[in-house]
């Protein structure tokens, strides 16, 4: 099926439900929603949790530090289930528990929304310590979300950010849950297992004895697509044929990647009263996105410089393709999973050609393309203080944003947080290509192996935990140093806005007049996306020519 037909269905849903889904995420956040069911669960959670002194948790500092606190249970616990896996129930199969760097890895990468995988999911894990995981990608998406939301508060003009706790359980029970259940009912129905027992031993046509692994699959796969996780229920991902079976579960898992995403850019419009500022941020982020999947499709169908001068057919790239869902889905996915943090595939990005891989590495490199949950927004929220201070210093005037002056705190959090990304990457690429830590686990010599390399830095510094596989990169090194670079590339992205919200809402609410810079203007599209571009092109564009660029020359000989 090489038609655009997938795309413009998977796209115009996205929208379509993004929109009435912002209204319900705005609701569910609000303690005074039209809802009575929505007013009575906030109730419950004012029984449950007590009457918290918001004066001090509800500063930005009071949210942040319940924030890390939460995170770091998280962490611990995870990590303990990893390591006794062995000790503990729903292991019908008696896998051992995680190599110490294997565990602290993959604990980190599920806290941190990244979900990148050094090991298979069917061979190294328990149902056990699956549903542990499954239970992160609801936390660890609600995480983002409730920030946002905090963020959002403030900018709107509260006092105080809120409770970290309440935002997170309505985040998770009154958002994800919901959605997941649906999502799952839907994946169950086309044909993704769902069941506890262990796996099968199956008897083939030739005569040979296959184990084929199975598991609460449906449930795992709805979560990790609707939270932007991403991490394979299967070492294979989507690409495996009980993960994603069929042309509809692969329709209906691309929708789910994008969707919450989309509709945390229109709440934050909502939440703050800007929506027309909202609008115009989503069309800034629909660019990016609808143009690297064109940008992507194009380049894939080239075909495969290697088969050129083989007594073959002509055809576009096949290689690493799942072809049930023709050779479009590829790319296509390719650019969703990595234009927010999702990172889960249904084709390898390790076979995409050369230039096409351009496409999903600079969706992590910008990372602002609607993002993860919650942190998408986020992300793109430093790229609007700076674009707004920009347009404030060309026209001499001190610049603002919802009626607050931007000044040299806000400027120096947000250039702190966009600098960090590229020096995660950079820095990781550096150390790991000069040395046998990286250049002993890469399969390919030269610029593919470069690739492998900064890919992998690449998906662990955005959240996203998609591979360029081919990289041996269960070591010891590679565990450390992504699982450090994983926790600091989500946490410093996400305490500089509560930092610059909270700085932003002590200073009064300055008038707008006919000199203000409008942030729903076509002109502050232009900046904004400018702003985007030619930061990440500045900052990234010398991999670019070490890596794709230099391969496809080569290959092109």
């Amino acid at each position: 099926m090489n038609t655009w037909i997938p795309f413009v269905l998977i796209l115009g849903m996205a929208v379509a439900m993004a929109w009435p889904l912002s209204r319900y995420m705005q609701w569910a956040f609000d303690s005074q929603s039209p809802s009575p069911f929505i007013r009575r669960w906030h109730h419950w959670l004012d029984l449950g949790l007590g009457r918290i002194d918001l004066s001090t948790t509800g500063t930005w500092s009071g949210y942040c530090r319940s924030m890390l606190v939460f995170n770091y249970g998280m962490f611990v616990l995870v990590y303990a289930v990893l390591s006794f896996q062995d000790y503990l129930p729903l292991n019908p199969d008696k896998k051992v528990g995680l190599e110490p760097t294997l565990a602290f890895n993959t604990a980190i990468s599920f806290v941190t929304n990244t979900n990148l995988q050094h090991y298979s999911g069917e061979v190294a894990l328990s149902y056990f310590s699956q549903l542990s995981l499954m239970w992160l990608q609801f936390v660890s998406a609600a995480t983002g979300l409730a920030v946002l939301v905090a963020v959002a508060r403030v900018m709107a003009g509260a006092k105080i950010m809120g409770d970290f706790y309440r935002d997170v359980a309505t985040a998770s029970f009154l958002v994800l849950l919901p959605l997941a259940i649906v999502v799952a009912l839907c994946l169950a129905v086309s044909g993704v297992p769902m069941a506890l027992a262990g796996a099968v031993e199956a008897t083939t046509l030739e005569g040979a004895t296959q184990t084929i692994a199975r598991g609460p699959v449906a449930a795992f796969v709805a979560i990790k697509q609707l939270g932007t996780n991403g991490g394979g229920f299967f070492g294979t991902n989507s690409t495996h044929p009980l993960e994603n079976p069929t042309f509809w579960t692969n329709v209906i898992s691309n929708f789910s990647i994008i969707l919450i995403p989309m509709a945390s850019v229109w709440m934050f419009g909502r939440v703050t009263g800007r929506l027309r500022h909202s609008h115009a941020v989503f069309g800034v982020m629909l660019i990016l996105f609808v143009g690297f999947i064109a940008y992507a499709s194009i380049c894939e169908q080239q075909s495969t410089k290697a088969l050129d001068s083989l007594p073959i057919a002509s055809s576009s790239n096949l290689e690493g393709k799942e072809l049930r869902f023709g050779t479009l889905a590829g790319p296509v996915w390719a650019v969703s999973t990595t234009s927010t943090s999702n990172g889960s595939v249904n084709a390898m990005h390790d076979s995409l050609n050369p230039m096409t891989s351009i496409a999903p590495l600079t969706g992590m490199w910008l990372n602002v393309e609607f993002g993860g949950v919650g942190v998408g927004m986020l992300n793109m929220f430093m790229f609007i203080v700076m674009s707004v201070f920009l347009a404030g210093m060309m026209v001499g005037r001190t610049p603002e944003y919802l009626a607050r002056k931007i000044e040299a705190f806000e400027i120096k959090l947000a250039l702190l947080t966009i600098l960090s990304h590229p020096l995660f990457i950079l820095g990781g690429t550096a150390l790991f290509a000069a040395t046998a830590w990286g250049r002993g686990t890469i399969s390919n010599p030269g610029s593919h192996g470069l690739t492998q390399i900064f890919y992998e830095f690449s998906s662990a510094a955005a959240n996203n935990g998609s591979g360029f596989e081919g990289l041996a990169d269960n070591t010891p090194p590679w565990n450390i140093a992504t699982g450090l670079v994983m926790l600091f590339a989500r946490f410093i992205p996400i305490i500089a806005p509560l930092a610059i919200a909270g700085s932003l809402s002590s200073k009064r609410a300055t008038p707008e007049g006919a000199g203000t810079f409008r942030t729903d203007s076509w002109l502050f599209c232009v900046i904004l996306l400018g702003t985007v571009l030619i930061v990440g092109a500045l900052l990234f564009l010398p991999l670019a020519v070490l890596g794709p660029i230099a391969e496809q020359l080569q290959t092109a000989q």
